[in-house]
């Protein structure tokens, strides 16, 4: 619970702090700008909320690994809530707005997760989890849009935690069923193993010797 409110301030932290052109540059996210990307972190908040609030009363279906399903293709854009996004961005205009927005929402998110019982079960995308691994769930979803965040702002001076990204980095190995290589970084881990960044040869190579599974697309 804890690392997941460090991580989305981290995030929120950095967004804020973001000068306006940053927000028409590329994101970490193929095809996405920065602004598409804080959009799409307004939804997730909206999504949070939601969550937190929806009880269930039946044994959990899945845990925090549970909750990733494993694509077996990259987003294209063509998905609805995708180009939803990129309409909905563009619609606010002034960064201000945007960033605004995330402040709201995404506080009252990380309000409704420190009150949050983890032990509480809730109900999302059809699925029954407790309350503390849908939020644990969320430190890899945190982790990897703050490394979309800041993927071409070289200058951004808030970086994700290290705990997190050691969290993020576990919750991944996890869901392929394979550890990196020990020679990962947690960054290299979690951009390598997500398709954002491509390996080196030498990586290549670990990760056959390794038999990791590689790229996740996640959803």
């Amino acid at each position: 619970m804890d690392l997941f409110s460090r991580s989305w301030t981290a995030l929120r932290t950095a967004v804020a702090e973001l000068p306006d052109p940053d927000f028409a540059r590329p994101s970490g996210c193929a095809g996405w700008l920065v602004r598409d990307l804080v959009c799409h972190l307004v939804i997730d908040a909206q999504d949070v909320l939601i969550t937190l609030a929806t009880p269930a009363s039946t044994e959990p279906t899945v845990d925090a690994v549970g909750y990733w399903h494993v694509e077996d293709r990259p987003p294209t854009g063509e998905d609805p809530l995708d180009a939803l996004t990129v309409r909905l961005a563009a619609a606010y205009g002034d960064p201000h707005l945007l960033r605004f927005h995330l402040d709201d929402v995404g506080s009252a998110a990380g309000r409704a997760a420190e009150l949050a019982d983890p032990r509480a079960r809730v109900a999302t995308r059809d699925e029954v989890l407790t309350a503390g691994d849908y939020l644990g769930a969320y430190v890899l979803e945190w982790t990897l849009h703050h490394l979309d965040l800041i993927a071409h702002l070289p200058e951004a001076p808030i970086r994700p935690p290290a705990e997190g990204l050691a969290r993020a980095r576990a919750l991944l190995e996890r869901i392929g069923g394979a550890a990196f290589p020990p020679s990962f970084t947690d960054r290299d881990a979690l951009l390598v193993g997500t398709g954002r960044a491509a390996p080196t040869d030498a990586q290549r190579a670990e990760l056959r010797d390794a038999r990791v599974r590689f790229p996740l697309f996640l959803g």
